[in-house]
């Protein structure tokens, strides 16, 4: 972590962040499908929900 201090004695510390990781197109593309078909069935099962419920 780095620590810098601020002329009125205050110390502001700031994350290491990590390395960005650049993917290539078609190289997740099964696993954005399978997160969208879950987003999918999820959103149907809770208006369902809801709709049971009212």
């Amino acid at each position: 972590m780095q620590v810098t201090e601020e002329d009125g004695g205050k110390l502001n510390a700031f994350a290491r962040e990590p390395r960005m990781v650049v993917i290539e197109k078609g190289e997740a593309n099964g696993q954005s499908r399978l997160l969208l078909i879950g987003g999918v069935v999820l959103v149907v099962v809770l208006v369902a929900v809801a709709a049971g419920i009212s």
